[in-house]
């Protein structure tokens, strides 16, 4: 079963390392929202992190000596009801570096998933923002139902193991049902040890914790920073709360306007187009690609891989062995970054020669799996959210009927995001809407960064989520790279845009374009 856009940050740091506390509950008390507007953080040394949030040790001090924080604010568990119970929601900061009379305030960042830690992710490239810490607090935090921020529990790691390895691309009756009794064998744990969290998972009570967590912090605006999914996020917390935005950037756009199988289809040409790219950048260096003489080689030699992988798993990590669907799962995580390729090249080279280690790695970096075989929580949190945002409950008759559009778009991924669609067909929580809501008439201007070649949250996205946003609201920045989202890449063009808006307030030309 597919796992949607991880943060890009946290992945390569994941695939690098492999290449080359227990969980917080939901509270008793019934303190009055008002209350917890007024609550006072108690910022301390950070732990390592837990399991659930990936995992390794304590964050290391920023470079000139800045210590990373950590703290945790209540928020309320129901937002429909404020006065009950409470919720804990882990936090992370980093102090500005600058004189207090330049300082802005807050920069929250969101990295994605759903189901990524900012807790861990913010730390880990910290570094890369340095320019921007030195007006902000950088701050990020575990959304509610991820790491510590009450962490959605669904199955144990030994069951993981097991369910990453299913095959996900049936091909016949008794194939399926296999299938489809895995994934309710998923959601029925998950509804087993995390009831009483999984209907407040939603976007909008996220959402709505960044608003407490704006005033918490002593912020009159919300300045934001958000990747993947982290735009699907800020867009809905324009919308609920216009007046009260900042500075916003959003990378690495979600598009706001399509249903879950728009979405599975716009990604699935996503990863295509970024396959292809991979394709024809191996082949045309002067030094002959080690995968194939041709684009078309390349991903012919890829499909019978994966088809051989169907009938007969090879080798992987031990005691595991790499199937068709690790297999396809390694290969989408190896396109979210062109820093990734060379990963891809190896690993496709090994498993021709009957060794799957490479591409069962970036499987296990994409789906969480944690150096001493533990995993994060980031797949229990990405269905979590998902299902509690999302009306759709497709059957096997729909994707069955689906199926020829997918392949059409691409006979690598097709079938794998279409069966995909099957994740939430048994949730026990229905979804709130067919797709998010951003129309934030009022708000400052955010800026939208499209990234040519995203596979995961394709280009056209970006424009959808300013025409979305309204009129005078959205600001879109094209970026023609490759790889998921844009500032991170490393582009000056981007970065000197984003931050001098978010420095200075100067929002870039519409339109602006960087190679």
């Amino acid at each position: 079963m597919p796992t949607p856009p991880r943060p890009r940050a946290a992945a390569l740091a994941a695939v690098a390392a492999l290449v080359i506390s227990p969980l917080a509950a939901c509270g008793n008390s019934s303190a009055q929202h008002v209350d917890l507007q007024s609550q006072t953080l108690d910022w301390k040394d950070c732990p390592a992190p837990a399991n659930s949030e990936g995992g390794g040790p304590a964050p290391s001090p920023l470079p000139g000596g800045t210590a990373w924080q950590c703290a945790t604010m209540k928020a309320p568990l129901d937002w429909n009801n404020p006065k009950g119970d409470t919720i804990d929601l882990a936090l992370v900061r980093a102090k500005a570096s600058g004189p207090a009379n330049q300082r802005i305030g807050s920069l929250v960042f969101n990295f994605g998933g759903p189901g990524g830690s900012g807790v861990t992710t913010l730390p880990a490239f910290g570094s890369e923002y340095a320019k921007l810490r030195t007006r902000y607090d950088l701050v990020s935090f575990d959304p509610r139902g991820v790491g510590r921020s009450d962490g959605v529990k669904c199955e144990n790691d030994q069951q993981l193991d097991q369910f990453f390895q299913q095959d996900s691309t049936p091909d016949n009756t008794a194939e399926t049902k296999q299938l489809v009794s895995n994934l309710t064998q998923f959601n029925n744990a998950c509804e087993k040890n995390s009831k009483p969290v999984l209907p407040h998972v939603a976007t909008t009570d996220a959402a709505r914790d960044m608003d407490l967590m704006r005033q918490v912090l002593g912020d009159k605006k919300l300045y934001y920073f958000g990747i993947s999914y982290g735009t699907e996020l800020g867009g809905v917390y324009a919308h609920l709360f216009p007046k009260n935005v900042g500075r916003a950037v959003f990378d690495g756009v979600v598009d706001p306007t399509q249903n879950s199988v728009e979405g599975a289809l716009g990604q699935t040409k996503g990863f295509q187009l970024a396959l292809d790219n991979y394709a024809k950048d191996c082949t045309s260096k002067p030094e002959p690609c080690p995968v194939g003489n041709t684009p078309e080689e390349v991903e012919a030699k890829i499909a019978k891989l994966l088809k051989d992988l169907d009938a007969k798993p090879i080798p992987g990590v031990s005691p595991r062995q790499l199937t068709q669907t690790a297999a396809t799962n390694g290969i989408a995580q190896s396109l979210y970054s062109k820093d990734f390729w060379p990963y891809l090249t190896e690993g496709l080279q090994q498993a021709y020669d009957g060794d799957g280690k490479i591409l069962m790695l970036l499987s296990d970096s994409l789906n969480g799996r944690n150096d001493n075989g533990t995993y994060s929580n980031i797949q229990a949190a990405n269905v979590a959210v998902n299902c509690a945002d999302d009306k759709s409950r497709s059957t096997v008759a729909d994707v069955r009927a689906m199926l020829p559009q997918f392949r059409a778009a691409s006979p690598v991924f097709g079938d794998y995001l279409a069966w995909g669609m099957l994740s939430c067909t048994d949730w026990a929580v229905p979804g709130a809407a067919y797709h998010p809501t951003v129309s934030a008439p009022g708000s400052a201007p955010i800026v939208v960064v499209g990234n040519t070649g995203d596979p995961a949250t394709p280009y056209e996205g970006a424009r959808k989520m300013v025409d979305s946003l309204g009129k005078g609201v959205g600001v879109e920045l094209t970026y023609e790279g490759q790889g998921h989202g844009a500032y991170d890449s490393g582009n000056t063009c981007v970065q000197n845009a984003v931050n001098d808006y978010l420095l200075n307030g100067t929002v870039p030309k519409a339109g602006t374009v960087c190679k």
